[in-house]
């Protein structure tokens, strides 16, 4: 039996792509685990009721975007986020000399708490939702660099505990992944300036009013859901926000 193509991309969009967005809502319902295998092409091909050629290009498109990960010999899998290449995908904050290091992690507070105005806007929640709110201090080469101030969904997180946070093993993106299902694959992020507050300034050690560099990020898993409202404050005076990284080519 043929399942249809998903009706999330505008009609007449080029074939490929609505397998795409069809394997896309495959994932985010959960059909195959981060880690495990998707069927092979030829049964793909199969359910969708289209050729080789065109599962084929919506399979490299996924990869391109490190969704999926082909293994020659083996088939194609779900891809895993491992410590090294997720990590320094969605971490940019480095010393100015270039060097990349793993920040240390402090938690100050933890609440639930109704979603605000904006936490609603950018996370796409109705009124009267709840989230989960939390700040992390992140320390660099054993300095203080970073306050994060984080809102999580309810309904995406359930159950979601300081514990939780204070002994995951790992990062916060895996610490999603595994305990709660929730990939995250991309982020939206705007710079700004703006100046430490009164709540900031001693967490990362500097005077009231001192210029930091504020990203507001939105994370989001498959199908552009967004899944955690995220501003980082950061203090530039030894570090810096390193963008894409050109890796090569012509």
């Amino acid at each position: 039996m043929n399942h249809p193509p998903s009706s999330a991309v505008p009609l007449g969009s080029p074939l490929y792509e609505q397998i795409k967005q069809a394997i896309l809502g495959a994932l985010a319902h959960g059909e195959w685990k981060q880690g495990e295998a998707i069927p092979p092409e030829k049964v793909l091909a199969e359910r969708f009721g289209v050729s080789i050629g065109t599962l084929r290009k919506a399979v490299d498109e996924l990869a391109a975007e490190n969704i999926l990960i082909r293994h020659q010999g083996r088939g194609t899998y779900v891809a895993v986020h491992t410590r090294n290449s997720h990590f320094f995908k969605f971490f940019r904050i480095v010393r100015q000399d270039g060097e990349k290091s793993y920040p240390t992690t402090e938690l100050m507070r933890f609440r639930r708490t109704r979603a605000s105005a904006l936490a609603r806007e950018k996370l796409g929640l109705p009124s009267g939702s709840h989230v989960f709110e939390f700040n992390n201090v992140l320390s660099l080469h054993g300095e203080v660099v970073m306050v994060d101030e984080v809102s999580l969904p309810e309904n995406l997180f359930p159950g979601m505990t300081e514990r939780h946070l204070r002994e995951r093993p790992s990062t916060l993106y895996s610490l999603y992944q595994d305990m709660f299902g929730v990939n995250v694959i991309a982020t939206d992020e705007r710079l700004r300036t703006c100046r430490a507050s009164a709540t900031h300034a001693p967490w990362l050690g500097v005077p009231e009013g001192e210029p930091l560099l504020q990203i507001r990020r939105v994370a989001y898993s498959y199908h552009r859901q967004p899944v955690e409202w995220r501003v980082s404050h950061v203090n530039t005076e030894a570090y810096e926000y390193l963008g894409q990284e050109y890796t090569g080519g012509a």
